[in-house]
């Protein structure tokens, strides 16, 4: 048999045909006309080389080789009928999903980690991935499937990508709760003075945008310490004398054990999008978790 000429409907008609017994009866079963689905027949007796149904007092009877076709038939037929269902509905306490996410160390900790929890309650058999967000790779990735879904600010040049806005993310000061030179209402001038940690993720960096902003104004920070990251930072500074200016949702999980400065006179922000590629767009499951990510961050 050549399959590469196969065609599906005829085997939904022999599906049919095995299952009424009566050209007839497939005929209305698949809403085609019975000379149709006679000439389908013939073609199914030349695919098989096989008569398939053979004329009988009431209806057909089906060949030794129809009945053995029978059941591997519809078996194959309900998983197709199976995936083109639920490619259109996601029923979340039963699915089993894995969905690869690129974000920062930060949306780890403020985003994905409650999302998980989430999922362990709505969604058992959602697995999550994290990777580490390589902005020169995100194209590639996204096309290629390596990842589903990205966290990260705005970019306009990246128009082939599907974006949604989460939130708009400031910035506040934290430090030890008996730190003796943070206070509320901190001044520029007294702010510039303290030593501060920043976070490179690229590595080694001293200066951050909010340093470009000071420079604009005439000011530089004292900045004595470079990280990688930003979940080491609360831990240091309860242990020092460094402050540090972290995003505000980030900060859910530390406030009990640090003083926090708010900074009126700071207007830097920046925007978190969920990103994603057309590829998985229209994927009811992928749909669904993007929904309950704008959900819980709106």
């Amino acid at each position: 048999m050549d399959t590469k000429k196969l065609d599906l409907n005829l085997l939904l008609t022999l599906e049919a045909l095995l299952v009424e017994q009566n050209v007839t009866k497939a005929a209305a079963r698949l809403y085609l006309s019975q000379p149709a689905v006679s000439a389908q027949l013939n073609r199914l007796r030349e695919m098989f080389d096989d008569p398939l149904l053979i004329p009988a007092r009431r209806g057909m009877t089906p060949t030794a080789k129809a009945l053995e076709l029978l059941v591997p038939l519809r078996e194959s037929l309900e998983q197709l009928r199976h995936t083109l269902h639920s490619h259109k509905d996601f029923y979340p306490e039963r699915a089993n999903l894995t969905v690869t996410i690129a974000c920062t160390d930060y949306i780890q900790a403020a985003v994905v980690m409650p999302l998980v929890l989430a999922l362990r309650q709505k969604a058992p058999g959602v697995r999550i991935a994290v990777r580490h967000l390589d902005m020169a790779q995100l194209d590639h990735q996204l096309a290629s499937g390596e990842v589903d879904l990205v966290f990260a600010s705005h970019d306009s040049s990246r128009t082939p990508l599907r974006t949604s806005h989460l939130f708009d993310e400031s910035y506040v000061l934290i430090g030890r709760h008996d730190h003796p030179k943070l206070k509320a209402n901190l001044a520029l001038e007294e702010f510039v003075k303290l030593e501060h940690v920043i976070v490179s993720p690229s590595g080694g960096s001293f200066t951050t945008p909010i340093d470009d902003a000071l420079a604009a104004f005439g000011h530089k920070r004292n900045v004595v310490m470079s990280a990688a990251s930003f979940l080491f930072i609360p831990e240091i500074v309860q242990k020092s004398d460094l402050v540090a200016l972290i995003p505000r949702r980030l900060l859910q999980a530390h406030s009990a054990q640090l003083a926090v400065i708010e900074l009126p006179w700071l207007a830097e922000q920046f925007d978190i999008c969920l990103i994603w590629h057309e590829r998985s767009h229209s994927h009811a499951g992928h749909r669904w978790i993007r929904e309950l990510i704008v959900e819980m961050n709106g």
